[in-house]
C-alpha cells in the first residue's frame, strides 16, 4: 500500500465506525432514561404503528367500561325507584284490603281512599321526578350505550328501556310472541277508589296487578343491569390485555439495554482511540523528509 496524505482512508473509515457506535449509544441512553424502547419512527416504524393502534383501541374500551357503568347508573336508579313504589303498593294492597271488608263508616272508607290517593299521587311523583344526568328516568324512549374497541366489527349497542311510570301507568306487561317480546305500560290506578266496598275491592285487584307489574319491570332492569355489568367487565379485561400488549412493545428491555450500553461504551472508547491512531499514522510520512 503507497503512502499518502490526500486520504486517510484507515482514518475514515474508524470515524464512520466512531459516528455509528455514537448514534447507537445515544439511542441505549434514550431507551434507558426514558423507560420506552421505541422514542420516535427511526427505532421500530412497525412497532411504533402497532403501538398507536393498540392505544387507541385502549382509549376505546376505557370509556367503553365507563359508558355501560353509566347505564347500569341509570338503570339502578330506576331500580331503586320503583323499589320504593313497591312499599307504596304494599301499603295501598292493606288499605284496599281494610276497604272491601263490610263494616266501615263512611268517614274510614274516606279516611283510606284519601291514604291510598296520596300513595298514587306520590306514585305519579316518582316517575315524573326520578333523574339520573339531568335526565328522567322513566321513558319508553330506548337508551344506547355503546361498547366498541374502536372498530367497526368491535362495537356493540346495547338498547336498554327502562318504561313509563305513572298513576296511569304502573309497571310494565310483557307478551312474548313468536319469539318477537313486546312490552307496554302497566296498571293504570288513576281512575280504581275506595269509597265504597265494591270500588276497593276492584282497586285491591288493580293494586295487586301493579305490583306483579312493578316486579316484571325490575326483572327487564336487572337484566339489562347484569347485560352492562358483563359488557363492562369484558371491556376492561380487554382493555388490560391490549395495555400488556402494548407495554411488551414500547417498554425497553432493561438487561439487553445495560448489556449493549457496555458494548457500546467499550467501542466507543476503542472508536476514539483507533482514530487517534488513525490520525497520528499519517505523522509517520514526515519522517521520511527528515
Amino acid at each position: 500500500m503507497s503512502l499518502g496524505v490526500l486520504t486517510n482512508v484507515a482514518a475514515i473509515n474508524a470515524e464512520n465506525s466512531l459516528n455509528s457506535t455514537q448514534n447507537s449509544l445515544n439511542t441505549v441512553l434514550q431507551q434507558l432514561s426514558s423507560g420506552s424502547r421505541i422514542n420516535s419512527g427511526a427505532d421500530d416504524a412497525a412497532g411504533l404503528s402497532v403501538s398507536d393502534g393498540l392505544a387507541a383501541n385502549e382509549a376505546a374500551l376505557t370509556q367503553s367500561a365507563q359508558n355501560a357503568q353509566n347505564g347500569v347508573g341509570l338503570l339502578q336508579t330506576a331500580d331503586g325507584a320503583l323499589s320504593q313504589v313497591t312499599n307504596l303498593l304494599d301499603r295501598a294492597v292493606t288499605l284496599a284490603t281494610e276497604a272491601s271488608n263490610g263494616g266501615l263508616t263512611t268517614a274510614q272508607a274516606t279516611a283510606a281512599d284519601t291514604e291510598f290517593q296520596s300513595i298514587i299521587t306520590e306514585i305519579g311523583n316518582i316517575g315524573a321526578n326520578t333523574n339520573f344526568n339531568s335526565t328522567n328516568v322513566f321513558s319508553s324512549t330506548a337508551t344506547n350505550f355503546v361498547v366498541s374497541d374502536g372498530t367497526t366489527a368491535g362495537t356493540t349497542t346495547i338498547a336498554t328501556t327502562v318504561g313509563t311510570l305513572a298513576s296511569t301507568s304502573v309497571g310494565v306487561t310483557t307478551t312474548d310472541t313468536a319469539g318477537v317480546i313486546t312490552t307496554a305500560g302497566g296498571e293504570d290506578l288513576s281512575t280504581q277508589n275506595l269509597t265504597t266496598q265494591t270500588l276497593a275491592q276492584s282497586a285491591l285487584t288493580a293494586v295487586t296487578t301493579a305490583i306483579s307489574d312493578v316486579s316484571a319491570q325490575r326483572g327487564n332492569l336487572g337484566a339489562n343491569i347484569n347485560q352492562l355489568n358483563a359488557a363492562a367487565n369484558v371491556a376492561s379485561s380487554e382493555e388490560v390485555n391490549l395495555s400488556s400488549a402494548q407495554s411488551s412493545i414500547l417498554a425497553t428491555n432493561f438487561g439487553q439495554a445495560t448489556s449493549d450500553l457496555a458494548k457500546y461504551q467499550v467501542l466507543d472508547q476503542t472508536g476514539i482511540s483507533a482514530l487517534a491512531q488513525a490520525n497520528s499514522t499519517q505523522q509517520e510520512i514526515l519522517k521520511l523528509l527528515q
